[in-house]
């Protein structure tokens, strides 16, 4: 099945399948289910023609994929256009939700540590 030039998997449970679009979450998935009236466990294989264009309706009617990517990234070039306190976070590459920076926020800052061995080194025999 393919929707919006995406496939979706056909061994997965439809709930987990729908997923793999943008912007659809299991929660999003499942009310879409509903609306259509299949069971979460039906795989994408054995659904009919008929519930795959009911589907692909109600998906094509919801702003996902790159609309929803262009939406989020016009909202934050808006942030940081009118230097509000999260466009400033954006810009620096810092956590925007409030979270603390002395020790998380390894992610967004790119501070990755690696572990560090045991303290002690191997003798090289010269």
């Amino acid at each position: 099945m393919r929707i919006l030039g995406i496939t979706i998997p056909n061994e997965k449970r439809l709930d987990v399948g729908l997923t793999t679009l943008y912007g659809i979450g299991t929660s999003r998935a499942r009310k879409i289910l509903d609306q259509v009236k299949i069971t979460y466990a039906t795989k994408g294989a054995d659904i009919s023609p008929e519930d795959e264009n009911k589907i692909r309706a109600i998906i094509e009617s919801l702003k996902i994929e790159g609309n929803l990517k262009r939406e989020i990234s016009a909202n934050v070039k808006r942030l940081k256009d009118i230097k509000a306190y999260r466009g400033v976070r954006h810009m620096r590459r810092l956590p925007v939700n409030g979270q603390r920076t002395k020790t998380n926020s390894r992610t967004i800052r790119g501070n990755v540590r690696k572990t560090m061995a045991s303290g002690r080194r191997t003798e090289s025999k010269t």
